[in-house]
């Protein structure tokens, strides 16, 4: 469950962002539109604990994560938060099953392999994500992002470099991951597709500033 409340956050010599409250339980999918600028990434990074809010609350399941420190924050994020950023900050020396596992909360070998096989990429383990396509990459951006059997997924514009057929098949896989993790779902996107894909589910039409502007 994510439930934010009167959240709100300000860049230096800017104006103050103030963001819709969010209430969303396990398994739903938060689709979170908006133009360029508006503020969508300021917020996947607020509920990330990646910046700390000027005003408001984050609770993620039972733990309300605004009354964290630095360190705790980090904490959590490892242990319960996966995110898939718009760019995927691979380690290029390394391979794929590396990358998999290299945070401290990704678990086994046998788990990695697990999850590789669901997503379809065991065949890219000992490949380097230089190696890989768009789509390739996203599809093992999600497997690290999940390897935590996180509570909360974070996806940054996630098929917006995506053709239709594998913006389709990130999507279904993203929906698919959440569901067998007990997972909110939050899709931070400008990609008009997607918005039937999530009638159903709770949807943010748009992120205002405070002051009209941002």
């Amino acid at each position: 469950m994510l439930k934010t409340t009167r959240l709100s956050y300000q860049y230096p010599n800017s104006l103050k962002m103030v963001f819709p409250d969010i209430l969303a339980e396990n398994e739903a999918t938060v689709l979170i539109k908006g133009n360029s600028g508006c503020g969508k990434t300021t917020l996947l990074h607020l509920l990330a604990g990646l910046i700390s809010p000027l005003q408001g609350e984050i609770e993620i399941g039972q733990h309300k994560i605004t009354d964290l420190n630095a360190s705790q924050i980090d904490r959590f994020r490892g242990q319960h938060i996966g995110i898939v950023f718009q760019q995927s900050y691979f380690i290029k020396s390394l391979s794929v099953l590396d990358n998999l596992l290299l945070s401290p909360f990704a678990g086994t070998k046998s788990k990695a392999l697990s999850i590789a096989e669901r997503l379809n990429i065991s065949d890219l383990l000992n490949k380097n994500p230089q190696q890989l396509s768009v789509g390739q990459q996203q599809r093992v951006s999600i497997a690290r992002a999940v390897i935590n059997s996180p509570q909360l997924i974070l996806a940054d514009e996630p098929t917006s470099a995506l053709d239709d057929k594998n913006r389709d098949s990130v999507l279904n896989l993203l929906k698919q991951e959440a569901k067998l993790n007990q997972a909110t779902l939050i899709i931070v996107t400008h990609d008009k597709r997607l918005n039937d894909s999530v009638s159903q589910n709770i949807e943010i039409k748009s992120i205002k500033n405070e002051d009209d502007a941002g």
